[in-house]
């Protein structure tokens, strides 16, 4: 009796963007300690555009506010349009944002300061649906 080979299962990849380096390596270590996930820290649009071209995330977690140029909805468009990460699904973490973007795209939002769980749940949920986007939520 022969054992098939098995595939080698790599986690799934979540790509934060965020500037500020204590949330970015908080949200980090906690996806990495709390999930099978590996978490992936951009802290600009730059360097999460330049992390697409390598990777396709299962899941992408925006601030709103990013460094000058360019803020999280921008990003967001821009990462959606490249191919391959139409339906990848976002969750956006901000004290502050326009909301009136995010409810008529129907993109996921937590505001800061979120409870830990909710996002950990929020994760779970969107990561774990089949091909589909978060506008589906």
């Amino acid at each position: 009796m022969t054992q098939k080979p098995t595939a080698i299962h790599q986690p799934k990849k979540i790509l934060i963007v965020e500037d500020d380096p204590n949330n970015g390596e908080f949200l980090s270590l906690v996806i990495s300690q709390e999930t099978t996930y590996t978490p992936i820290l951009a802290t600009n649009a730059d360097e999460a555009l330049q992390v697409v071209q390598t990777i396709t995330p299962a899941l992408f977690i925006l601030d709103y506010f990013l460094p000058p140029g360019i803020n999280g909805f921008e990003l967001y468009k821009q990462l959606h349009q490249r191919a391959g990460l139409q339906n990848v699904p976002t969750i956006f973490l901000s004290a502050s944002t326009e909301k009136e973007d995010l409810k008529q795209n129907n993109i996921l939002f937590l505001e800061k300061p979120f409870e830990l769980d909710e996002l950990l749940k929020t994760i779970e949920k969107v990561v774990r649906m089949p091909d589909t986007s978060s506008s589906s939520l």
